[in-house]
């Protein structure tokens, strides 16, 4: 468990004894409140709080994946990047092929596992996303060539089309690599695990 209680007299006391033993401002704190006694005539008030900095997060999601290479005898390196509160992390590994699966699909699956347990601990949402030996880059780079000639499939022939089902960050790597696009515009239909993208013929559409 990531978070730590703290109890002193007020709240701003029990903040102030958070961030000193994380070694970080008050203003970087995430926390909750578990406990407030008033005590009689001020004596014996208390406020007890559970609370984290975003190098809990970071620590968790290391030490997650980590001990899942270990129950699963498998090597890795793990490193993170804290991208303004969305966490990027980098995995090295021999066994990249366990890791990814066919088309990224066990990855994915990955992906959302660690995601939940992070999101669990911490109870709120945490956005995440893992990439093993460059594999997601390499993604990146194919489908956005492949979204780019159906775009201009579309463009010339003013009719509509829809991408196979694939995860948030794969669709947001094809809208970025479109955004610019004369006469195409994309969005994203249907849910969950079928959720995919269209690339629509959108005729006089502004481009920066």
């Amino acid at each position: 468990m990531e978070f730590k209680r703290y109890t002193e007299k007020t709240l701003e006391e029990a903040l102030k004894s958070a961030a000193r033993d994380k070694g970080v401002s008050v203003e970087e704190l995430h926390y909750n409140v578990l406990e407030e006694k008033s005590g009689f005539l001020g004596v014996g008030r208390s406020v007890e709080i559970e609370a984290y900095c975003e190098k809990d997060v970071e620590n968790f999601i290391v030490s997650y994946i980590q001990q899942y290479f270990d129950n699963s005898q498998l090597d890795g390196q793990v490193d993170i990047e804290n991208d303004n509160g969305f966490y990027r992390i980098t995995v090295n590994t021999s066994n990249n092929a366990i890791l990814i699966g066919k088309a990224g699909k066990t990855l994915q699956a990955f992906n959302r596992l660690v995601k939940a347990a992070a999101s669990a601990e911490f109870k709120k949402r945490v956005g995440l996303l893992i990439d093993v030996n460059g594999y997601k880059e390499d993604r990146y780079e194919k489908i956005t060539k492949m979204a780019i000639r159906v775009a201009k499939d579309v463009r010339r022939t003013k009719i509509d089309a829809t991408l196979d089902p694939m995860p948030a960050d794969e669709r947001k790597a094809i809208h970025n690599a479109l955004a610019n696009m004369e006469d195409i515009t994309t969005q994203s239909t249907g849910e969950g695990a079928t959720r995919r993208l269209q690339i629509l013929y959108s005729p006089g559409k502004e481009v920066d």
